[in-house]
Protein backbone atom coordinates (compact mmCIF):
# COMPACT_ATOMS: atom_id res chain seq x y z
CA UNK A 1 0.00 0.00 0.00
CA UNK A 2 1.04 3.15 -0.73
CA UNK A 3 1.23 6.70 1.33
CA UNK A 4 -2.28 7.97 0.95
CA UNK A 5 -3.64 11.37 2.52
CA UNK A 6 -5.07 9.92 5.54
CA UNK A 7 -2.42 8.17 6.91
CA UNK A 8 0.38 9.90 8.45
CA UNK A 9 4.31 9.06 9.63
CA UNK A 10 4.50 8.09 13.18
CA UNK A 11 5.46 11.55 14.68
CA UNK A 12 8.71 11.55 16.86
CA UNK A 13 7.74 14.26 19.13
CA UNK A 14 5.53 12.69 20.89
CA UNK A 15 7.97 10.87 23.04
CA UNK A 16 7.90 13.19 26.04
CA UNK A 17 3.97 13.58 26.42
CA UNK A 18 1.90 11.23 28.44
CA UNK A 19 0.37 8.57 26.33
CA UNK A 20 -3.52 9.15 25.87
CA UNK A 21 -5.85 6.20 25.91
CA UNK A 22 -7.38 4.78 22.30
CA UNK A 23 -11.43 6.00 23.29
CA UNK A 24 -13.45 7.90 20.33
CA UNK A 25 -13.53 10.51 23.06
CA UNK A 26 -9.66 11.34 22.62
CA UNK A 27 -9.53 11.42 18.85
CA UNK A 28 -9.52 14.98 18.75
CA UNK A 29 -7.00 15.18 21.68
CA UNK A 30 -4.94 12.71 19.44
CA UNK A 31 -5.44 14.52 16.13
CA UNK A 32 -4.17 17.49 17.37
CA UNK A 33 -1.02 15.85 18.21
CA UNK A 34 -0.62 15.17 14.93
CA UNK A 35 -1.90 11.78 14.90
CA UNK A 36 -4.08 10.38 11.79
CA UNK A 37 -7.70 9.57 12.82
CA UNK A 38 -10.76 8.90 11.22
CA UNK A 39 -12.50 12.34 10.73
CA UNK A 40 -15.69 10.70 9.73
CA UNK A 41 -19.13 10.75 11.51
CA UNK A 42 -18.66 7.00 13.25
CA UNK A 43 -22.16 7.40 14.94
CA UNK A 44 -24.02 7.51 11.69
CA UNK A 45 -22.29 4.66 10.59
CA UNK A 46 -24.28 1.21 9.50
CA UNK A 47 -22.85 -2.46 10.30
CA UNK A 48 -23.38 -4.11 6.60
CA UNK A 49 -20.60 -6.50 7.15
CA UNK A 50 -20.67 -8.98 10.10
CA UNK A 51 -16.89 -10.47 9.94
CA UNK A 52 -16.06 -13.53 11.56
CA UNK A 53 -12.41 -13.86 13.30
CA UNK A 54 -11.40 -9.90 14.11
CA UNK A 55 -7.56 -10.44 14.51
CA UNK A 56 -4.79 -8.55 12.73
CA UNK A 57 -4.87 -9.82 9.27
CA UNK A 58 -8.44 -8.98 8.98
CA UNK A 59 -7.75 -5.67 10.58
CA UNK A 60 -4.82 -4.96 8.09
CA UNK A 61 -6.84 -5.67 5.23
CA UNK A 62 -10.37 -5.53 5.20
CA UNK A 63 -11.22 -2.63 7.97
CA UNK A 64 -7.89 -0.94 6.52
CA UNK A 65 -10.00 -0.68 3.68
CA UNK A 66 -13.43 0.14 4.64
CA UNK A 67 -11.83 2.77 6.74
CA UNK A 68 -10.25 4.21 3.96
CA UNK A 69 -13.46 4.14 2.25
CA UNK A 70 -15.51 5.62 4.73
CA UNK A 71 -12.78 8.66 4.91
CA UNK A 72 -13.53 9.22 1.36
CA UNK A 73 -17.28 9.86 2.45
CA UNK A 74 -18.33 6.30 0.53
CA UNK A 75 -19.67 3.18 2.33
CA UNK A 76 -21.32 4.10 5.25
CA UNK A 77 -24.06 1.38 5.15
CA UNK A 78 -20.60 -1.21 4.86
CA UNK A 79 -19.01 -0.38 8.66
CA UNK A 80 -18.05 -3.36 10.33
CA UNK A 81 -19.65 -5.78 13.58
CA UNK A 82 -17.03 -8.05 14.86
CA UNK A 83 -17.84 -11.45 15.79
CA UNK A 84 -16.06 -13.64 18.37
CA UNK A 85 -16.95 -17.38 18.18
CA UNK A 86 -14.39 -18.98 21.37
CA UNK A 87 -13.60 -17.85 24.61
CA UNK A 88 -9.79 -17.01 23.55
CA UNK A 89 -12.04 -13.98 22.04
CA UNK A 90 -13.00 -12.52 24.98
CA UNK A 91 -9.70 -10.22 25.05
CA UNK A 92 -10.46 -8.98 21.60
CA UNK A 93 -14.58 -8.45 22.92
CA UNK A 94 -12.64 -6.09 26.11
CA UNK A 95 -9.95 -4.56 24.21
CA UNK A 96 -12.83 -3.47 21.21
CA UNK A 97 -16.05 -2.64 23.78
CA UNK A 98 -13.22 -0.43 25.82
CA UNK A 99 -11.78 1.40 22.48
CA UNK A 100 -14.91 1.92 20.84
CA UNK A 101 -13.72 -0.20 17.90
CA UNK A 102 -10.79 1.84 17.46
CA UNK A 103 -7.55 0.44 17.00
CA UNK A 104 -3.75 1.65 15.67
CA UNK A 105 -2.90 0.41 12.26
CA UNK A 106 1.47 0.72 11.78
CA UNK A 107 2.70 -0.01 8.67
CA UNK A 108 6.59 -0.96 9.04
CA UNK A 109 9.10 -0.18 5.99
CA UNK A 110 12.14 -2.10 5.61
CA UNK A 111 14.42 1.44 5.70
CA UNK A 112 12.53 2.23 9.29
CA UNK A 113 9.91 4.34 8.09
CA UNK A 114 6.33 4.15 9.53
CA UNK A 115 2.71 5.13 8.73
CA UNK A 116 0.21 5.40 11.69
CA UNK A 117 -3.57 5.66 11.28
CA UNK A 118 -6.42 5.22 13.90
CA UNK A 119 -8.98 2.96 12.10
CA UNK A 120 -12.31 3.21 12.81
CA UNK A 121 -14.44 1.16 10.48
CA UNK A 122 -15.06 -1.39 13.45
CA UNK A 123 -18.52 -0.05 15.14
CA UNK A 124 -19.11 -3.33 17.53
CA UNK A 125 -18.21 -6.31 18.55
CA UNK A 126 -20.11 -9.49 19.80
CA UNK A 127 -19.06 -12.97 21.71
CA UNK A 128 -21.16 -15.62 20.68
CA UNK A 129 -20.06 -17.23 23.24
CA UNK A 130 -21.77 -15.41 25.73
CA UNK A 131 -25.26 -13.89 23.65
CA UNK A 132 -25.48 -16.60 20.34
CA UNK A 133 -29.06 -15.11 19.95
CA UNK A 134 -27.06 -11.59 19.23
CA UNK A 135 -24.97 -12.89 16.84
CA UNK A 136 -27.41 -14.74 14.83
CA UNK A 137 -30.05 -11.91 14.95
CA UNK A 138 -27.06 -9.29 13.43
CA UNK A 139 -26.91 -11.52 10.17
CA UNK A 140 -30.26 -12.07 10.22
CA UNK A 141 -30.99 -8.00 9.91
CA UNK A 142 -31.67 -5.87 6.55
CA UNK A 143 -28.78 -3.96 7.21
CA UNK A 144 -26.38 -7.33 6.66
CA UNK A 145 -25.56 -7.54 3.95
CA UNK A 146 -22.27 -9.58 3.77
CA UNK A 147 -20.93 -11.68 6.03
CA UNK A 148 -17.25 -12.08 5.96
CA UNK A 149 -14.52 -14.89 7.32
CA UNK A 150 -10.98 -14.93 8.98
CA UNK A 151 -11.14 -17.96 10.50
CA UNK A 152 -7.85 -19.92 9.75
CA UNK A 153 -7.48 -22.62 7.21
CA UNK A 154 -8.35 -25.25 9.84
CA UNK A 155 -11.41 -23.38 10.60
CA UNK A 156 -13.24 -24.94 7.73
CA UNK A 157 -13.41 -28.16 9.47
CA UNK A 158 -12.46 -30.28 5.57
CA UNK A 159 -10.54 -33.31 5.61
CA UNK A 160 -7.24 -33.11 4.22
CA UNK A 161 -7.01 -36.15 1.86
CA UNK A 162 -10.96 -35.99 0.64
CA UNK A 163 -12.02 -32.27 0.71
CA UNK A 164 -15.39 -33.15 2.20
CA UNK A 165 -16.77 -31.89 5.48
CA UNK A 166 -15.83 -33.62 8.15
CA UNK A 167 -18.91 -34.39 10.33
CA UNK A 168 -17.22 -36.27 12.88
CA UNK A 169 -15.35 -33.70 14.69
CA UNK A 170 -16.68 -33.52 18.44
CA UNK A 171 -17.35 -30.03 18.54
CA UNK A 172 -19.59 -29.87 14.93
CA UNK A 173 -21.47 -33.46 16.37
CA UNK A 174 -22.37 -30.89 19.56
CA UNK A 175 -23.25 -28.26 18.02
CA UNK A 176 -25.58 -30.26 15.48
CA UNK A 177 -26.99 -32.33 18.67
CA UNK A 178 -27.74 -28.53 20.15
CA UNK A 179 -29.41 -27.31 17.10
CA UNK A 180 -31.42 -30.52 15.95
CA UNK A 181 -32.71 -30.54 20.04
CA UNK A 182 -33.88 -26.96 19.73
CA UNK A 183 -30.78 -25.18 20.94
CA UNK A 184 -28.88 -22.44 19.98
CA UNK A 185 -25.54 -23.53 17.93
CA UNK A 186 -22.45 -22.11 18.91
CA UNK A 187 -19.95 -23.31 15.66
CA UNK A 188 -19.14 -20.52 13.33
CA UNK A 189 -21.27 -22.69 10.80
CA UNK A 190 -24.07 -23.06 12.51
CA UNK A 191 -24.21 -19.38 13.95
CA UNK A 192 -24.17 -18.59 9.66
CA UNK A 193 -26.35 -21.13 8.87
CA UNK A 194 -29.25 -20.25 11.42
CA UNK A 195 -28.74 -16.56 9.88
CA UNK A 196 -29.55 -18.04 6.91
CA UNK A 197 -32.49 -19.67 8.00
CA UNK A 198 -33.89 -17.01 9.47
CA UNK A 199 -33.45 -14.62 6.27
CA UNK A 200 -35.57 -17.27 4.13
CA UNK A 201 -38.23 -17.83 6.75
CA UNK A 202 -38.79 -13.98 6.65
CA UNK A 203 -38.38 -14.44 2.92
CA UNK A 204 -35.36 -11.61 2.93
CA UNK A 205 -32.64 -12.52 0.36
CA UNK A 206 -29.28 -14.06 2.12
CA UNK A 207 -26.16 -12.35 2.60
CA UNK A 208 -22.96 -13.09 0.51
CA UNK A 209 -20.92 -15.16 2.62
CA UNK A 210 -17.19 -13.92 1.88
CA UNK A 211 -13.98 -15.72 3.33
CA UNK A 212 -10.67 -14.09 3.05
CA UNK A 213 -8.40 -17.32 4.34
CA UNK A 214 -5.63 -18.48 2.75
CA UNK A 215 -6.96 -21.37 1.10
CA UNK A 216 -7.31 -22.26 -2.57
CA UNK A 217 -10.97 -21.33 -4.03
CA UNK A 218 -12.13 -19.78 -0.76
CA UNK A 219 -15.26 -19.44 -1.71
CA UNK A 220 -15.73 -22.86 -3.43
CA UNK A 221 -14.72 -24.42 0.14
CA UNK A 222 -17.09 -22.41 2.05
CA UNK A 223 -20.01 -22.55 -0.06
CA UNK A 224 -19.13 -26.57 0.24
CA UNK A 225 -18.27 -26.79 3.86
CA UNK A 226 -21.26 -24.56 5.01
CA UNK A 227 -23.70 -26.35 3.10
CA UNK A 228 -22.64 -29.59 4.25
CA UNK A 229 -23.04 -28.23 7.97
CA UNK A 230 -26.60 -27.39 6.90
CA UNK A 231 -27.59 -30.62 5.38
CA UNK A 232 -26.91 -32.31 8.93
CA UNK A 233 -29.76 -29.72 10.50
CA UNK A 234 -32.29 -29.08 7.22
CA UNK A 235 -31.32 -30.89 4.23
CA UNK A 236 -33.16 -28.56 2.49
CA UNK A 237 -31.64 -25.30 3.94
CA UNK A 238 -28.20 -26.88 2.79
CA UNK A 239 -29.78 -27.10 -1.07
CA UNK A 240 -31.51 -23.95 -0.33
CA UNK A 241 -27.99 -22.45 0.33
CA UNK A 242 -26.25 -23.92 -2.36
CA UNK A 243 -28.43 -22.70 -4.97
CA UNK A 244 -29.33 -18.93 -3.43
CA UNK A 245 -25.99 -17.89 -1.48
CA UNK A 246 -23.06 -16.26 -3.09
CA UNK A 247 -19.52 -17.48 -2.05
CA UNK A 248 -17.22 -15.73 -3.77
CA UNK A 249 -13.24 -16.32 -3.91
CA UNK A 250 -10.58 -14.01 -2.97
CA UNK A 251 -6.74 -13.39 -2.20
CA UNK A 252 -5.63 -11.30 0.06
CA UNK A 253 -1.79 -10.30 0.51
CA UNK A 254 0.12 -8.71 3.82
CA UNK A 255 2.24 -10.13 5.79
CA UNK A 256 0.77 -9.06 9.20
CA UNK A 257 2.82 -10.52 12.23
CA UNK A 258 1.65 -11.01 15.67
CA UNK A 259 1.97 -7.73 17.69
CA UNK A 260 4.78 -7.81 20.23
CA UNK A 261 5.27 -5.95 23.49
CA UNK A 262 7.55 -3.90 21.62
CA UNK A 263 5.05 -2.60 19.11
CA UNK A 264 2.15 -1.49 21.86
CA UNK A 265 5.57 0.11 23.41
CA UNK A 266 6.53 1.92 20.11
CA UNK A 267 2.58 3.23 19.85
CA UNK A 268 2.73 4.45 22.92
CA UNK A 269 5.79 5.93 23.82
CA UNK A 270 6.43 7.32 19.94
CA UNK A 271 2.84 7.94 18.49
CA UNK A 272 1.83 9.06 21.97
CA UNK A 273 -1.48 6.52 21.48
CA UNK A 274 -2.14 4.30 24.60
CA UNK A 275 -3.56 1.14 22.32
CA UNK A 276 -4.30 -2.40 23.85
CA UNK A 277 -4.04 -4.20 20.70
CA UNK A 278 -1.96 -2.42 17.63
CA UNK A 279 -1.92 -4.24 14.99
CA UNK A 280 1.28 -3.33 12.25
CA UNK A 281 2.02 -5.28 8.85
CA UNK A 282 4.11 -4.97 6.05
CA UNK A 283 3.24 -1.56 3.25
CA UNK A 284 2.06 -4.22 0.42
CA UNK A 285 -0.79 -4.85 0.14
CA UNK A 286 -2.95 -6.71 -2.40
CA UNK A 287 -6.65 -7.38 -2.74
CA UNK A 288 -8.35 -9.70 -5.50
CA UNK A 289 -11.99 -10.22 -5.16
CA UNK A 290 -14.79 -12.10 -7.53
CA UNK A 291 -17.35 -9.66 -7.89
CA UNK A 292 -20.30 -11.78 -6.86
CA UNK A 293 -22.51 -9.53 -4.33
CA UNK A 294 -26.05 -9.81 -4.89
CA UNK A 295 -26.85 -7.90 -2.17
CA UNK A 296 -24.23 -5.09 -3.23
CA UNK A 297 -20.65 -4.18 -1.65
CA UNK A 298 -18.77 -1.28 -1.20
CA UNK A 299 -17.03 0.46 -3.78
CA UNK A 300 -13.65 -1.53 -3.42
CA UNK A 301 -11.88 -0.85 -6.87
CA UNK A 302 -11.88 2.65 -5.22
CA UNK A 303 -9.31 1.70 -2.83
CA UNK A 304 -7.12 -0.23 -5.12
CA UNK A 305 -8.74 -3.53 -4.76
CA UNK A 306 -8.84 -5.74 -7.80
CA UNK A 307 -12.36 -7.09 -8.77
CA UNK A 308 -11.60 -10.05 -11.53
CA UNK A 309 -14.08 -12.86 -12.74
CA UNK A 310 -11.49 -15.40 -11.70
CA UNK A 311 -9.47 -15.22 -8.96
CA UNK A 312 -7.54 -18.74 -9.05
CA UNK A 313 -4.53 -17.34 -10.58
CA UNK A 314 -3.66 -14.83 -8.25
CA UNK A 315 -4.34 -16.98 -5.64
CA UNK A 316 -2.48 -20.25 -6.50
CA UNK A 317 0.27 -17.62 -7.25
CA UNK A 318 0.21 -15.81 -3.73
CA UNK A 319 -0.16 -19.44 -2.17
CA UNK A 320 2.34 -21.32 -4.19
CA UNK A 321 5.08 -18.61 -4.55
CA UNK A 322 4.14 -16.41 -0.77
CA UNK A 323 2.65 -19.00 1.81
CA UNK A 324 4.29 -22.15 0.43
CA UNK A 325 8.10 -20.49 0.17
CA UNK A 326 7.16 -19.14 3.99
CA UNK A 327 7.14 -22.63 5.04
CA UNK A 328 10.25 -23.28 3.25
CA UNK A 329 11.63 -20.65 5.06
CA UNK A 330 10.38 -21.13 8.71
CA UNK A 331 11.57 -24.97 9.53
CA UNK A 332 14.64 -24.37 7.84
CA UNK A 333 15.40 -21.41 9.62
CA UNK A 334 13.80 -22.04 13.14
CA UNK A 335 16.71 -25.49 13.55
CA UNK A 336 19.32 -23.23 11.70
CA UNK A 337 18.86 -20.72 14.68
CA UNK A 338 17.05 -17.88 13.31
CA UNK A 339 14.05 -16.49 15.17
CA UNK A 340 12.71 -13.95 12.60
CA UNK A 341 12.10 -14.41 9.03
CA UNK A 342 14.03 -11.45 7.76
CA UNK A 343 17.04 -13.19 9.71
CA UNK A 344 16.46 -16.60 7.86
CA UNK A 345 15.92 -14.54 4.46
CA UNK A 346 19.23 -12.70 5.29
CA UNK A 347 21.18 -15.84 4.75
CA UNK A 348 22.07 -16.45 1.38
CA UNK A 349 21.74 -20.16 1.45
CA UNK A 350 18.12 -19.58 2.41
CA UNK A 351 17.63 -16.70 0.14
CA UNK A 352 18.44 -18.90 -2.75
CA UNK A 353 17.13 -22.06 -1.86
CA UNK A 354 13.62 -19.89 -1.63
CA UNK A 355 14.33 -18.65 -4.93
CA UNK A 356 14.97 -22.08 -6.87
CA UNK A 357 11.67 -23.60 -5.32
CA UNK A 358 10.11 -20.62 -6.26
CA UNK A 359 11.66 -21.04 -9.79
CA UNK A 360 11.84 -24.83 -10.66
CA UNK A 361 8.91 -26.19 -9.06
CA UNK A 362 5.94 -23.64 -7.86
CA UNK A 363 6.39 -21.27 -11.10
CA UNK A 364 5.76 -24.51 -13.55
CA UNK A 365 2.53 -25.21 -11.37
CA UNK A 366 1.05 -22.15 -12.15
CA UNK A 367 -1.56 -20.45 -14.97
CA UNK A 368 -0.66 -17.30 -16.75
CA UNK A 369 -1.46 -14.87 -14.01
CA UNK A 370 -3.47 -11.78 -15.45
CA UNK A 371 -1.04 -8.44 -15.63
CA UNK A 372 1.66 -9.69 -13.32
CA UNK A 373 5.25 -9.97 -13.89
CA UNK A 374 6.06 -13.18 -11.93
CA UNK A 375 9.87 -12.91 -11.75
CA UNK A 376 9.24 -9.40 -10.26
CA UNK A 377 6.56 -10.85 -8.18
CA UNK A 378 9.39 -13.66 -7.12
CA UNK A 379 11.94 -10.79 -6.32
CA UNK A 380 9.37 -8.73 -4.38
CA UNK A 381 8.44 -11.20 -1.98
CA UNK A 382 12.67 -12.09 -0.58
CA UNK A 383 12.37 -8.34 -0.39
CA UNK A 384 9.65 -8.55 1.62
CA UNK A 385 10.87 -11.56 3.63
CA UNK A 386 13.87 -9.58 4.14
CA UNK A 387 12.35 -6.40 5.79
CA UNK A 388 14.02 -6.14 9.40
CA UNK A 389 10.85 -4.05 10.43
CA UNK A 390 8.30 -6.08 10.10
CA UNK A 391 10.13 -8.65 12.74
CA UNK A 392 7.52 -11.49 11.59
CA UNK A 393 8.73 -14.50 13.92
CA UNK A 394 9.49 -18.09 12.50
CA UNK A 395 7.26 -19.31 15.14
CA UNK A 396 4.05 -17.91 13.79
CA UNK A 397 4.97 -19.75 10.40
CA UNK A 398 5.59 -22.85 11.91
CA UNK A 399 1.87 -22.89 13.28
CA UNK A 400 -0.53 -25.31 12.53
CA UNK A 401 1.84 -27.08 9.68
CA UNK A 402 -1.03 -29.51 9.46
CA UNK A 403 -3.48 -27.21 8.03
CA UNK A 404 -1.09 -25.04 5.73
CA UNK A 405 1.46 -27.88 4.17
CA UNK A 406 -1.85 -30.00 2.76
CA UNK A 407 -3.26 -26.91 1.04
CA UNK A 408 -0.41 -24.78 -0.03
CA UNK A 409 2.98 -26.88 -0.52
CA UNK A 410 1.43 -30.44 -1.07
CA UNK A 411 -0.86 -29.52 -4.23
CA UNK A 412 2.69 -28.27 -5.99
CA UNK A 413 4.27 -31.68 -4.85
CA UNK A 414 1.63 -33.43 -7.13
CA UNK A 415 1.14 -31.88 -9.97
CA UNK A 416 5.03 -31.91 -10.43
CA UNK A 417 5.00 -35.64 -9.90
CA UNK A 418 1.80 -35.81 -12.45
CA UNK A 419 4.14 -34.08 -14.93
CA UNK A 420 7.45 -35.49 -14.53
CA UNK A 421 8.56 -32.05 -12.87
CA UNK A 422 11.01 -31.38 -10.26
CA UNK A 423 10.32 -31.95 -6.44
CA UNK A 424 13.03 -32.34 -4.43
CA UNK A 425 12.84 -28.96 -2.67
CA UNK A 426 9.14 -29.20 -1.74
CA UNK A 427 10.31 -32.97 -0.67
CA UNK A 428 12.90 -31.14 1.50
CA UNK A 429 10.32 -28.43 2.89
CA UNK A 430 8.23 -31.49 3.98
CA UNK A 431 11.41 -33.07 5.53
CA UNK A 432 12.31 -29.81 7.68
CA UNK A 433 8.53 -29.88 9.24
CA UNK A 434 9.47 -33.69 10.13
CA UNK A 435 12.55 -32.69 12.01
CA UNK A 436 11.03 -29.60 13.45
CA UNK A 437 8.27 -31.41 14.58
CA UNK A 438 10.24 -33.67 16.83
CA UNK A 439 10.53 -30.48 19.57
CA UNK A 440 13.73 -29.82 20.07
CA UNK A 441 16.02 -27.79 17.97
CA UNK A 442 20.03 -28.11 16.93
CA UNK A 443 20.87 -27.12 20.17
CA UNK A 444 18.70 -29.33 22.21
CA UNK A 445 16.50 -26.75 23.36
CA UNK A 446 12.56 -26.88 23.12
CA UNK A 447 10.48 -26.51 20.30
CA UNK A 448 6.97 -25.18 21.49
CA UNK A 449 5.24 -27.24 18.33
CA UNK A 450 1.78 -25.26 17.69
CA UNK A 451 -0.63 -27.33 15.76
CA UNK A 452 -3.49 -29.08 16.08
CA UNK A 453 -2.20 -32.48 15.50
CA UNK A 454 0.82 -31.78 18.01
CA UNK A 455 0.95 -34.81 19.93
CA UNK A 456 0.46 -36.53 17.38
CA UNK A 457 3.16 -35.34 15.29
CA UNK A 458 5.73 -35.23 17.61
CA UNK A 459 4.90 -38.97 18.63
CA UNK A 460 5.78 -39.97 14.61
CA UNK A 461 7.81 -37.48 14.29
CA UNK A 462 10.03 -39.34 17.26
CA UNK A 463 10.09 -42.70 15.84
CA UNK A 464 11.51 -41.57 12.85
CA UNK A 465 15.23 -41.93 13.16
CA UNK A 466 14.61 -45.12 13.08
CA UNK A 467 11.57 -45.51 10.18
CA UNK A 468 13.01 -42.26 8.03
CA UNK A 469 9.33 -42.77 6.10
CA UNK A 470 7.56 -42.32 9.84
CA UNK A 471 6.01 -39.45 9.68
CA UNK A 472 5.10 -39.55 5.72
CA UNK A 473 2.72 -42.65 6.85
CA UNK A 474 -0.04 -40.26 8.18
CA UNK A 475 -1.92 -40.69 5.46
CA UNK A 476 -4.64 -38.25 6.45
CA UNK A 477 -2.27 -35.71 5.81
CA UNK A 478 0.02 -37.01 2.99
CA UNK A 479 -2.18 -39.04 1.28
CA UNK A 480 -0.23 -41.62 -0.56
CA UNK A 481 2.85 -39.60 -1.47
CA UNK A 482 4.70 -42.89 1.18
CA UNK A 483 4.13 -44.41 -1.91
CA UNK A 484 6.18 -42.80 -4.57
CA UNK A 485 9.22 -42.88 -4.80
CA UNK A 486 10.19 -39.86 -6.88
CA UNK A 487 9.19 -37.71 -3.78
CA UNK A 488 10.49 -40.10 -0.70
CA UNK A 489 13.77 -40.29 -2.22
CA UNK A 490 14.78 -36.79 -1.84
CA UNK A 491 12.78 -36.78 1.13
CA UNK A 492 15.07 -39.51 3.20
CA UNK A 493 18.14 -37.67 1.89
CA UNK A 494 16.66 -34.27 3.25
CA UNK A 495 15.82 -36.15 6.74
CA UNK A 496 18.93 -37.66 6.84
CA UNK A 497 20.91 -34.08 6.07
CA UNK A 498 19.15 -32.97 8.96
CA UNK A 499 19.85 -35.37 11.24
CA UNK A 500 23.53 -36.16 9.86
CA UNK A 501 24.50 -32.17 8.99
CA UNK A 502 22.04 -30.19 10.16
CA UNK A 503 19.65 -27.08 8.47
CA UNK A 504 22.12 -25.27 7.36
CA UNK A 505 24.47 -27.80 5.43
CA UNK A 506 20.91 -29.63 4.22
CA UNK A 507 19.64 -26.09 2.26
CA UNK A 508 23.05 -24.99 1.04
CA UNK A 509 23.19 -28.73 -1.09
CA UNK A 510 19.86 -28.06 -2.66
CA UNK A 511 20.53 -24.52 -4.25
Amino acid sequence: MTNDNHESPVPGSHAAREPLPLRPDTLAALAARGVSVPTYDREGLTAGIVHFGVGGFHRAHQAMVIDRLLAAGEARDFAICGVGVLEQDRRMKEVMDAQGGLYTLVLKHPDGRREARVVGSIVEYLLAVDDPEGVIEKMASPETRIVSLTVTEGGYNFHHVTGDFDESTPVVRADVETVVSGGLPHTTFGLVAAALQRRRERGMEPFTVMSCDNIPGNGHVAKKMFSAYADLVDPDLGAWMRESVSFPNCMVDRITPVTSDDDLAEVRDVLGVDDAWPVVAEPFFQWVLEDDFPLGRPPYEHVDVQLVDDVEPYELMKLRLLNASHQGLCYFGYLAGYRYAHEATADPAIATFLRSYMDREATPTLPPVPGIDLDGYKSTLIERFRNPEVRDTLARLCAESSDRIPRWLLPVVRENIASGGDVARSAAIVASWARYAEGTDEHGEPITVVDRLADRLTTTALSQRADRLAFLRDRELFGDLVDEPRFTEPYVEALTGLFEDGAHSTVTRLQ
